[in-house]
């Protein structure tokens, strides 16, 4: 695909996408430099960022979209929500799930689903609410949500230690529960949020994915734009950024701007879109997607300081149906391992390490929501190629690997998705 570069005059970005905010490609009104910006409205490119003066320039070479092909799964439906965000397994092979209106479910081996009390309150609307949780390594709970704010929301990340999970009659002491029940009440204790954006307002795309180093002693944040396309390049706001934070949300002092301090401190790399997925791999390099705009979804190779490129450059275009300059044009920019163009808007993302599918071990698995797929992309090294892109039928939210190495999905539960519980084994 050849596309063009254009002059720093040109519009570029999006506020939204021409799909409703609970597709994740929001069409809402937002708040741009300028004030409220309509919805579908390009963004200037931003003044200390020119776009060099090159056409014709040939696209990076990794577009990955592939044909959909029959999954290679039986799929068993074992479980349903209310608007699924993200997944997270328990030692003991629970399952905690957030859903968007502000609940957390934990779903027990046997199948039996339960509601966690003690969560704080979410500005849930839009792609905004309880999105993402992760459990560390000594078991405490991490949740990123939308708080509510003076104007609109923000993005917070909160930890809490869970009750009761450990014992008590979900794992065979029937004699400790309630009268009639026969799994013990769960809550978090002590919810306490550690971090805040600090960049309140209208708009999705909040990001919002956890993950935690290697060796367990931070963590990384990923955090949207929020429609607002310039603060992606602004290094003094937290908005399109990955930040790598210390187990209390403090700046890790590691990061390469720590000695800054403020955001800067706290930044990890810059120039995001709408990062819905961030894992480590065993070889320790770390590995991200994001939404592109009308196209130009990507896969990123995360390096410490870079600068990812959005809003000056995308591999998709305006939904005003203007251009962006692609990403050679800016070589200084870092351009994506893999995009894709047409769209798959992509959800949540895995490594698979797991026993039950072995041809699959050391690859990525991505959820699509846009296309309702399953992708797999495979890696050597700092490469990625597509290998699979399974047509499921129906909008995937997030994946998750269990203990027995079955793969787990959620799915949406907008846009006509019943947001069920799916779990993929090998046919025969």
């Amino acid at each position: 695909m050849v596309r063009h570069a254009l002059l720093a005059t040109l519009m570029i970005g999006t506020a939204c996408s021409a799909q409703p905010q609970q597709a994740d490609r929001g069409n809402s009104a937002v708040q741009g430099p300028q004030g409220p910006q309509p919805a579908g409205a390009d963004q200037p490119v931003p003044q200390n960022a020119p776009v060099t003066n090159i056409r014709n320039v040939p696209a990076t070479t990794g577009r990955a979209n592939l044909p959909q092909t029959k999954p290679p799964f039986t799929v068993q439906m074992i479980g349903q929500f209310d608007e699924p965000f993200a997944m997270a397994f328990l030692p003991d092979g629970s399952l905690l799930v957030t859903e968007k209106g502000g609940t957390l479910k934990v779903r027990y081996p046997d199948g039996a689903v339960r509601d966690v009390a003690g969560v704080q309150a979410v500005a849930a609307g839009g792609q905004g609410g309880l999105l993402d949780v992760a459990v560390a390594a000594d078991g405490t709970i991490y949740l990123s949500y939308s708080e509510p704010a003076p104007v609109g929301s923000q993005l917070v990340l909160a930890r809490a230690n869970l009750g009761v999970w450990t014992a008590g009659c979900h794992v065979g002491k029937a004699a400790d529960c309630p009268p009639g029940e026969t799994h013990h009440p769960m809550l978090l204790n002590n919810p306490t949020v550690i971090w805040r954006s600090g960049s309140y307002g209208p708009g999705g795309q909040f990001g919002a994915k956890i993950t935690f180093a290697p060796d367990g002693k931070s963590l990384f944040l990923t955090s949207g734009e929020r429609q607002r396309f310039s603060p992606a390049q602004d290094p003094d706001q937290a908005l399109g950024k990955i930040l790598h934070l210390t187990l209390d949300g403090k700046a890790w002092p590691g990061n390469p701007d720590y000695k800054a301090g403020g955001v800067r401190a706290q930044t990890w790399t810059s120039g995001h879109r709408n990062p819905y997925g961030l894992v480590f791999v065993p070889d320790g390099r770390l590995w991200e997607e994001e939404m592109g705009p009308k196209g130009g979804d990507e896969l990123n190779l995360i390096e410490p300081g870079r600068n990812y490129g959005w809003p000056i450059v995308s591999n998709g275009d305006n939904y005003s149906g203007r251009p962006i300059p692609d990403h050679p044009s800016r070589p200084d920019l870092a351009a994506p391992a893999l995009w894709w163009n047409p769209s798959i808007s992509p959800g949540g993302m895995i490594y698979y390490s797991g026993a039950m599918f072995p041809q699959y071990k050391g690859s990525l698995f991505i959820a699509g929501l846009g296309d309702e797929s399953l992708i797999r992309v495979a890696l050597d090294g700092a490469s990625a190629k597509a290998m699979d892109q399974w047509g499921m039928g129906t909008r995937i939210r997030d994946v998750a690997q269990a203990p027995d190495g079955a793969i787990w999905l959620l799915e949406d539960g907008g846009r006509g998705s019943g947001g069920r519980l799916l779990r993929l084994t090998p046919k025969g």
